[in-house]
């Protein structure tokens, strides 16, 4: 348990940003001898055969074909993570300062974001050999930080604060200097010239190293926790599986925290192309097609709320989940969460017989939660969805906590999903 603890915390560690996940992610498959698939090349599959796709550097598609093939076992989770983007011309100077113009990316608790040593990482676009190319960038040191104002000058502080991002979170990075630039700094670490620069999807990122703590270890902190333990659970799980007769997928989107409306989004025909270029590389007809997408099933997966020490009033009375308590099974009336009975049930089925703990959640019923992915994704191939996760507190701050135990769990829930057996998916009323 505590190492799979300790490969995720590193997993984080060397993905500050969604584009980092998704080339780390495809480092580890091409490493597992999954094959390299490109959507504007012919998808040339076989049975046995495993192969990744990735759309926008910030999303992938990884599965495996069994040599009988029933369905699809679909999990999808997210790469992205609330966080700061970095405007262009970010340069602020004022009083011998200079702080960098950036803009809000998702839902995020602000407050935990002041006082932290912070550094910057995505992607930049650059102009090579007459072609516009995309590099990885990480400043990987503590480069800026966005300063609390002192209880002295402000002494309703701890009084509760609306916060003004376009004034009050502009992180600082140093003194004021006629010479500097950001893109100059930038294409340094890259080793190209400034003017071949183009532009930039960068964004602040929380340096603090991610730890195991509490008594006997219980829990572990880390940046980015929502949503890559699922995400990356998903793909170690996919790599340790052996699916003898549902083709096993992973698919991560970007921009699930923003509503996921892009072409790497849930929202996007990313998942529902390439299920359909699997089906024609392997020759199906459409009958046979629609007839595999009524076998299959998906699990979206995506963190939840535990019940708060200090908070308990804002967990919904009668479902209080905790950390270490096992698998999350997400319910919700409006529908921004795809589980029923019907399917929560056959994955209930799935744990119980597997023995892996699950527990179930509701929100509040005055305080309503967001959409994930599963009601978004289903829009473009519809089948059986249960929203799964893991409890954990503190989600969308830049230092979240969660349980070591879960990580356990949800790890065997997915590979036990990839492994199934076709008796999971059951005909409902009938």
């Amino acid at each position: 348990m505590k190492e799979n603890v300790r490969d995720l915390l590193g997993f984080i560690h060397r993905s500050p940003s969604p584009y980092h996940v998704v080339r780390n992610l495809e480092e580890m498959l091409a490493k597992a001898g999954f094959t390299k698939l490109s959507e504007g090349k012919d998808y040339r599959l076989e049975k046995g055969g495993s192969y990744y796709v990735s759309r926008n550097g910030s999303a992938l598609i990884a599965f495996r074909i069994p040599g009988s093939i029933e369905g699809f076992s679909i999990v999808s989770a997210h790469t992205d993570s609330p966080s700061f983007r970095v405007k262009d011309n970010p340069e602020i100077r004022k009083d011998g300062y200079i702080t960098l113009n950036v803009e809000g990316y998702g839902g995020m608790l602000l407050a935990p974001w002041f006082d932290r040593p912070l550094s910057l990482a995505g992607r930049v676009c650059i102009e090579e050999n007459g072609k516009v190319a995309c590099r990885l960038v990480n400043l990987d040191r503590d480069l800026v930080m966005i300063p609390s104002l002192a209880i002295h000058m402000n002494r309703n502080a701890n009084h509760g604060i609306d916060y003004n991002v376009q004034k009050e979170l502009m992180p600082l990075i140093g003194q004021d200097d006629d010479s500097f630039s950001l893109r100059k700094l930038v294409a340094k670490e890259i080793g190209v010239d400034e003017n071949d620069l183009l532009e930039s999807d960068l964004f602040l990122y929380n340096r603090e190293e991610g730890k195991v703590w509490g008594l006997e270890d219980a829990y572990f902190s880390s940046p980015k926790i929502d949503d890559l333990e699922c995400a990356y659970s998903a793909v170690t799980s996919l790599i340790a599986s052996k699916p003898e007769k549902t083709i096993a997928v992973c698919a991560l989107f970007d921009n699930e925290e923003v509503g996921s409306g892009t072409k790497q989004g849930a929202l996007s025909d990313f998942l529902s192309e390439t299920l359909e270029r699997i089906s024609l590389s392997l020759g199906w007809s459409r009958e046979e097609s629609l007839e595999m997408q009524s076998r299959s099933f998906m699990l979206s997966a995506d963190n939840g709320h535990a019940v708060h020490p200090n908070y308990p009033e804002a967990c919904d009375p009668t479902n209080r989940p905790k950390m270490g308590g096992g698998v999350l099974v997400k319910f919700a009336a409006n529908q921004k969460y795809t589980s029923d009975a019907h399917s929560a049930s056959c994955l209930e089925h799935l744990l119980r017989k597997q023995g892996i703990p699950y527990q179930v959640f509701f929100n509040n019923s005055n305080i309503p939660g967001g959409s994930t992915l599963g009601n978004l994704s289903t829009r473009h191939y519809s089948l059986p969805t249960v929203d799964i996760g893991v409890a954990q507190l503190a989600m969308h701050s830049p230092y979240e906590t969660a349980s070591c135990a879960d990580l356990y769990f949800l790890a065997q829930a997915m590979h036990s999903f990839y492994e199934r057996d076709s008796w999971l998916v059951v005909d409902s009323l009938e």
